[in-house]
């Protein structure tokens, strides 16, 4: 059930002038209403290091988002973001256009920062094969992460958990281009080490 706008709103402003964060990150927002006041209150607050986390497609191709979002996320939010961390289908649906290769990976996650975006981090977990790819654009530089794939059932949350890891990173001082991989290695870990709670699609562990 989304959150009303103005509490959302509440939320931000109560954290950002008691506690102000040293990085943040933003997830599923459900609504064009949501983005646009969490739009609002990031500019309005000036917080740096800023990971948007742009959830709009399940693991099931279903689109999560209501008609309106994802243009209030490509218009609003994404040029506020130092890094914006899509999977294929998301960065497929803030670019209107496919993104199946390595080779467009690249491309979109260049896209994006042309976009506004700062940096882009297009996360190729939905390929084929026994290597996972990611690919970093920070400006014009362009890195590329590979680990190992591991066949589990116990994947859900892996993208929250590694935009929340990366601002971590980023809120202790670390570069941006560290963050990132110290996120992925630690997300490879808590996969690796998941413990297999429930019957469905499991959680990572984090204390990895």
């Amino acid at each position: 059930m989304a959150i009303e706008p103005a509490m959302v709103a509440a939320q931000l402003d109560a954290v950002a002038e008691d506690l102000r964060p040293a990085a943040c990150k933003s997830g599923m927002l459900a609504n064009e209403a949501v983005v646009r006041v969490i739009a609002e209150g990031v500019a309005r607050h000036a917080l740096e290091h800023y990971v948007l986390d742009p959830v709009m497609v399940a693991t099931s191709g279903d689109v999560l988002l209501e008609p309106g979002a994802v243009a209030g996320i490509r218009e609003a939010l994404l040029p506020l973001a130092r890094l914006v961390t899509p999977n294929l289908p998301e960065a497929a649906l803030l670019l209107d256009e496919p993104v199946r290769t390595p080779h467009d990976m690249v491309a979109a996650a260049r896209a994006l920062v042309r976009l506004g975006a700062r940096a882009a981090l297009v996360k190729g977990g939905h390929l084929e094969g026994d290597t996972v790819l990611d690919v970093l654009c920070d400006g014009g530089d362009v890195r590329e992460f590979r680990h190992p794939r591991i066949t589990t059932n116990n994947l859900h949350g892996t993208g929250c958990t590694l935009s929340a890891a990366i601002a971590a990173g980023m809120a202790r001082g670390r570069p941006l281009g560290d963050a990132v991989s110290d996120a992925l290695e630690f997300v490879h870990q808590a996969i690796a080490t998941a413990p297999g709670l429930g019957a469905g699609h499991g959680p990572l562990n984090h204390w990895a």
